[in-house]
């Protein structure tokens, strides 16, 4: 963090350097701070989908979904085919509940180059938590050894029970 922000002294307008440093403080749960150094960066006439895909994903971090969808909506016209782009909107829509778009985006997120076992793995979760667990057991199984597929779907039944969802899969 240190050394980027040093980066970011000497050559404040070099925008690898500046997304960089927001990409840190949105790690470290900065999330004003990311905002404020990316809206120094994010040029209207020439939008940097990286920079906008940060900015998405501190604007999640603070609930601000809806501002965040609309930032990678941005993002999207810009690099149509980026898997994570398409992925973070994914997991915009499931941090409010709205796991039928979430999954949509994940799907079309993994079927792009460029899409990670973890857009994979968040596929899987997404898919468990709508209570169908013998799907998200094979996504899961396709990214990971035994052992870590079966904690991460005693992950998933926990945030099901924590959630007080449990009742409502088992219903459906």
């Amino acid at each position: 963090m240190a050394a980027l922000e040093q980066g970011v002294g000497h050559y404040p307008n070099d925008p690898d350097i500046v997304v960089a440093y927001a990409k840190a403080l949105t790690a470290d749960g900065r999330f004003e701070q990311s905002l404020g150094v990316l809206d120094r960066v994010i040029r209207p006439d020439a939008p940097d989908w990286n920079a906008l895909l940060v900015k998405g994903a501190a604007l999640d971090q603070l609930g601000r979904n809806a501002e965040a969808r609309q930032v990678y909506g941005q993002a999207l016209v810009m690099a149509p085919g980026e898997a994570s782009i398409e992925a973070n909107f994914g997991l915009s829509y499931a941090m409010t509940n709205e796991l039928g778009a979430a999954e949509q985006h994940l799907r079309r997120a993994v079927q792009m180059p460029g899409a990670t076992s973890k857009i994979r793995q968040n596929l899987a979760l997404i898919v468990g938590l709508q209570g169908r667990f013998d799907e998200a057991r094979k996504l899961y199984a396709a990214e990971l050894p035994p052992d870590r597929v079966e904690s991460n779907m005693a992950y998933v039944r926990s945030m099901l029970t924590q959630q007080n969802r449990w009742d409502t899969v088992a219903k459906s």
